[in-house]
């Protein structure tokens, strides 16, 4: 399991083509998978703010809207009327006109992940490990397993335990003031006794 670490995450927005640079930041905010970022405005429901489609084993998936989802989904309005995530063709093709909007496929992502890689000088970092990145974080943030396993569309929770490595700082810190704390009752304890 691997998070973005440092600067990576600045360095690959530097890096990012502008027209997937939608997709990318919509891919690291929401934590899902990369096919279930290849969105339809029809799995958007703006009113329930929700994002609703078909995924991994037929299984619905569902992620929230927020307020950051909104914005990187609004960049996207009118580029296409089916697809939400869109690229600019660089030259025409059978099926691409050169400088009109395409919609992003699964090929077109893997192949501008490698490219968006190497340019930002990022090593060992799969497209998948956004979700491992999201996850981790938001494990850190919240130590609520349950809320982690719901945001990442897990089905059985024994999935999300792979993320409990995150609480092991927390916890060697944790035990760290424990440890302080029982030194300075004992140096204090000692002192008092000695002063009667």
């Amino acid at each position: 399991m691997r998070e973005l670490r440092g600067d990576e995450a600045d360095a690959l927005a530097l890096a990012v083509r502008p027209d997937y640079a939608p997709f990318f930041a919509f891919a690291r905010a929401s934590g899902i998978r990369l096919r279930e970022c290849l969105l339809k405005w029809s799995e958007v429901d703006w009113n329930a703010r929700r994002i609703t489609k078909r995924g991994t084993g037929g299984r619905t998936v569902s992620a929230p809207i927020t307020d950051e989802i909104e914005a990187i989904l609004r960049r996207s309005i009118g580029h296409d009327p089916e697809h939400v995530f869109t690229y600019v063709a660089l030259r025409t093709r059978e099926d691409r006109v050169r400088g009109r909007r395409c919609p992003v496929t699964f090929s077109g992502v893997k192949t501008q992940w490698r490219r968006l890689r190497a340019r930002a000088g990022v090593e060992g970092f799969r497209f998948h490990d956004f979700r491992h990145d999201l996850g981790t974080k938001l494990l850190r943030e919240t130590g609520n397993l349950k809320l982690v396993q719901k945001a990442l569309n897990h089905s059985n929770v024994k999935t999300t335990t792979r993320y409990a490595h995150a609480l092991d700082d927390e916890v060697t810190d944790a035990l760290s003031v424990v440890h302080a704390n029982q030194k300075s009752r004992k140096k204090s304890h000692n002192d008092d006794r000695n002063v009667g």
